[in-house]
């Protein structure tokens, strides 16, 4: 077998041959010479070795022991190298009256099947594309993660939250007081603390307070604090929270459901940036900026009465209106696949794909609960869903209804049609180009087509890599 891999190839990594005939393994090692090469003999030394190495490309025999004869036992182990490392392209190397098990491989995840006896030629080929293809798509994945939101724990491809991002880390740096308006779980709270993050102050407390959550008797001593005996139950001084925020960032959330009488101390603390303990007497200078956020209309507010326009005009520095889920393009299905990364890490389980039809209601479901809505219906579908996808029904969601024929031409509705098809299919397929060409039915380059014809970004519509801290839209 004549060595015809290129000296330097253009993908060099860590290739994984999964083989129990030591005398192909060894000619194989010498094939590929120019990449790394580690391999295994059975199904267990396959997942050690893929821990150990995360080979970008892994060649597996379908006959591995104890089931040589049949293909069960390689199955089993492309099952579990594509779900300990989904993005690793397994090719699978199987004798010609396998075709058929070959086929099932690469309906289950496999890049590529090539049939025994091995041309070196041919298979060099196939190994030096499947390393280009990861390569592109490690890349392609590293592109989108330079442009996301740049701030911590939030994730979006939606312009309009783009350029809500953008606004926010410019005001960051300042200390401008800022006002962040938007619908409930929208994620408000995540904008204030990357304010925070992203401030000369980012090394003092970040204290929130919840204005709704706290009763009126209560609320102006979490604020300001009270000294000892200021009140009955009072046996000890306590500083408030905006005395503990000193240096940093006071997040004062559901502001607008704030009391008359502690807005009208609020202000005199904004005027004056200094506070009384509730039963002292001392005035205690404090330096903090104050971030405050409520899904209230404050405008409307002021016209009834219920909010004050000299406080709102002090918190006014600077506002951001923070757009609501149901406006940010693809974002829940963009979300969905990140949440869905999380929940089945969490559980144990293998990684979940959406059916066309969640893809479908999640795009058309209005979100009234935003961001944590969509976490809690994903956690459930995680829970619920019994096969590899969830659906619709797995989400809470009802199926798509019929699309009416609208008054169009039949060229624009077959456009439309081949373009939602090519979108759901990317977004079931995370971004991976053969595995959407496997769910259309189509060849590779006819993906590539239809991506230049339709003007689609390959990328643009796949989750980013799953994180483990809290995120929005």
């Amino acid at each position: 077998m004549a060595n015809i891999c290129d000296p330097t190839p253009v993908e060099p990594g860590v290739l994984l041959i999964v083989d129990d005939d030591p005398g192909l393994v060894t000619s194989l090692r010498w094939l590929f010479k120019p990449y790394r090469v580690v391999s295994a003999g059975c199904r267990a030394e396959a997942v050690t070795m893929l821990e150990r190495h995360k080979p970008a490309v892994v060649t597996l025999d379908l006959g591995l022991p104890p089931d040589l004869d049949g293909a069960a036992e390689g199955l089993r182990t492309l099952e579990e190298i594509l779900a300990c490392a989904p993005d690793t392209k397994v090719i699978v190397v199987s004798g010609n009256g396998d075709r058929a098990n070959a086929i099932a491989a690469v309906g289950a995840g496999a890049y590529d099947f090539y049939h025994k006896p091995i041309d070196g030629e041919e298979l060099a080929l196939i190994v030096q594309r499947a390393f280009h293809v990861h390569r592109l798509e490690a890349e392609n994945r590293a592109l989108r993660a330079t442009n996301r939101s740049g701030l911590a724990g939030i994730v979006t491809a939606s312009p309009a939250m783009l350029q809500v991002c953008r606004t926010v880390e410019k005001v960051a740096p300042t200390d401008v007081n800022l006002l962040l308006l938007g619908e409930s779980g929208t994620g408000k709270e995540l904008f204030a603390r990357a304010a925070h993050t992203l401030s000369r102050r980012a090394c003092k407390p970040f204290i929130a307070l919840n204005c709704a959550a706290i009763p009126e008797t209560l609320l102006e001593s979490e604020l300001f604090g009270h000294e000892k005996g200021a009140f009955t139950g009072a046996v000890r001084q306590v500083k408030g929270k905006v005395e503990l925020a000193s240096g940093g960032t006071l997040f004062l959330d559901e502001i607008g459901d704030m009391p008359a009488p502690i807005q009208a101390k609020l202000l005199r603390f904004l005027q004056d940036r200094r506070i009384e303990r509730l039963g002292g007497r001392d005035s205690i200078a404090v330096d903090v900026r104050v971030i405050s956020a409520t899904n209230r209309d404050l405008a409307a507010a002021i016209k009834q009465g219920q909010f004050r326009e000299d406080l709102y005009f002090r918190l006014f520095g600077m506002a951001v209106q923070i757009p609501p889920l149901r406006e940010r393009d693809d974002d829940p299905v963009v979300l969905a696949n990140l949440f869905t990364d999380r929940f089945c890490r969490a559980q144990g389980r293998a990684r979940l794909r959406f059916a066309p039809d969640a893809v479908a209601a999640l795009r058309r479901h209005p979100w009234p609960g935003n961001v944590r809505e969509l976490e809690n219906r994903v956690q459930r579908a995680v829970v619920l869903a019994e096969g590899a996808c969830i659906t619709a029904e797995d989400l809470g969601l009802a199926s798509a209804a019929p699309v009416e024929a609208g008054a169009r031409t039949l060229r624009a509705a077959r456009d439309a049609a081949e373009r939602a098809a090519l979108q759901d299919a990317l977004l079931m397929a995370r971004g991976t180009l053969s595995e959407a060409a496997r769910i259309l039915g189509v060849s590779r380059p006819t993906i590539y087509s239809l991506l230049k014809e339709h003007g689609v970004e390959p990328g643009s519509l796949e989750a980013p890599a799953p994180i483990d801290q809290k995120v929005t839209a």
